[in-house]
């Protein structure tokens, strides 16, 4: 104080009648008394050597309880997972997948293909925060401790005989598409608490830090774009971020695996369209997914791709032999070392692609998981479960609420948490940071859009001389 009573600079904040309150105060029994003051100090001190003997000498017993404390995982496989995806939620493509419907009895993320069937895309007659017949809700997207998808906006391969051998056949796909774009972003924004539209990395980490759910876009399957790559360019102003090169379909830029075995190849991979194409979705910042892609597609585009590249929803050809799983020579072109091209393959539940008949269970998923990452290393493998696009689920896989189950046996096969982070959802991130670094590069360098055109449109002049 000053001389005149009024506070100086140096007068504490919040000084006054309290602090007269406190000088005024009478002494404790611990202040006053040093033998009181050793009892409790000395209790403290053996209360604090009991919990140190019991962490080191039964830690079996009681570690998990105190594991978070010291900044461990539990020993057990399930609290292990729990505690893992609380900090690395599952970033994952399974699909809220938006699509015609050819039949009623699709089991769910088929909330929306129910929502095109039966509502008219009428998405104020759904309720996604009540449990849904399929795969895929809000309450079980939040005990799955998921932290971001993509929401497929996917319309089904036209029928062959309307589109012709060359793709040129009215089939009202890119209508189909827009439309199902539409739907996505109304039922994201029905959702606010819940859901957070993610054009980039960034927006993806803050959503997960405000505790919302990442929502991205992608087109899976080429034949959506209507031979044009102008209409990539309107889907990526739209918010897309993926696109699939083929379904299980061929299209103008690139041959599609099929679904079975046998399929003849068209172009013998990539068109120069498809080549073209690539070179547009890395000018964009557009992800190529290989998924459903032949061999040679797969092959080509890797080395013609200047950015990253990932697999949406493919599992591993050498554990269960069907042509939509990745083979071990393609899966030996990955890796972030000189030569080979940095990628994620996102490992698909499907039962059809991850075992024999009535063997899918979520060990034989695992399986799946440890071959691509001792192939291609663990920092090369994600989850693209395919929920909702599915009809049948592994065993332990029933729903989006079941990854930590997954989790849990990896974390059993010794799996440790900075490879398990890396699997729910960093190595999509670096991936995708690597794909807006590429093309923050092409557009800094001032490269130009993409005005190639499919060469058998007769729509169009192609010449000069032709207006």
């Amino acid at each position: 104080m000053t001389s005149n009573g009024h506070p100086s600079e140096n007068t504490r904040l919040l000084s006054g009648r309290r602090d007269q309150d406190t000088e005024n105060q009478a002494p404790t029994a611990c202040e006053s008394n040093p033998k009181v003051r050793g009892v409790v100090w000395g209790t403290l001190t053996l209360l604090f050597v009991i919990a140190v003997i019991l962490l080191v000498g039964f830690e079996r017993v009681f570690g998990d309880a105190f594991a978070p404390w010291l900044g461990k995982l539990p020993k057990d496989p399930m609290l292990a997972a729990l505690a893992i995806l609380d900090k690395a939620p599952v970033i994952d493509t399974p699909r809220l997948q938006l699509t015609e419907i050819r039949h009623l009895s699709y089991d769910f993320e088929d909330l929306p293909i129910l929502v095109r069937a039966q509502y008219a895309n009428n998405a104020s007659a759904v309720d996604l925060e009540s449990e849904m017949p399929g795969h895929v809700d809000i309450p079980r997207l939040r005990k799955g401790k998921v932290g971001g998808f993509f929401w497929s906006v996917y319309v089904s391969c036209p029928d062959p005989d309307l589109e012709g051998k060359d793709f040129l056949g009215g089939t009202w796909r890119v209508r189909d598409t827009l439309e199902q774009i539409d739907i996505s972003k109304i039922l994201i924004n029905k959702y606010p608490d819940t859901f957070a539209l993610a054009l980039n990395t960034e927006d993806i980490r803050k959503a997960i830090i405000g505790g919302r759910i990442a929502s991205l876009l992608g087109v899976e399957g080429g034949h959506q774009l209507g031979n044009s790559i102008a209409v990539l360019r309107q889907y990526h102003a739209l918010g897309v971020r993926y696109v699939t090169l083929t379904h299980t379909c061929h299209n103008a830029f690139a041959d599609s695996c099929g679904f079975f075995s046998g399929m003849i190849p068209l172009h013998g991979g990539l068109s120069n369209l498809g080549r073209s194409l690539i070179d547009e979705m890395n000018r964009l910042g557009v992800l190529v997914d290989l998924s459903h892609t032949s061999d040679a597609t797969a092959k080509q585009a890797i080395s013609h791709s200047k950015a990253p590249v990932i697999w949406s929803h493919s599992s591993a050809r050498a554990v269960h032999d069907v042509p939509r799983n990745v083979p071990d020579d393609v899966l030996e072109l990955i890796g972030r070392e000189e030569g080979k091209k940095d990628a994620v393959v996102m490992v698909n539940f499907a039962p059809f692609f991850v075992a024999e008949p009535n063997n899918a269970t979520v060990k034989a998923v695992a399986d799946h998981v440890d071959h691509i990452a001792r192939v291609a290393g663990k920092q090369h493998v994600g989850l693209g479960s395919d929920f909702d696009g599915i009809g049948d689920v592994p065993e332990g896989l029933e729903d989006v609420s079941k990854y930590p189950a997954l989790i849990a046996e990896l974390y059993s096969r010794g799996w440790n948490k900075y490879e398990l982070a890396g699997l729910t959802g960093g190595n999509l991130l670096r991936v995708y940071e690597g794909a807006e670094k590429v093309a923050l590069e092409l557009q800094a360098a001032g490269t130009s859009a993409v005005f190639d055109l499919y060469d058998k449109r007769t729509d169009i002049p192609k010449e000069h001389s032709d207006l």
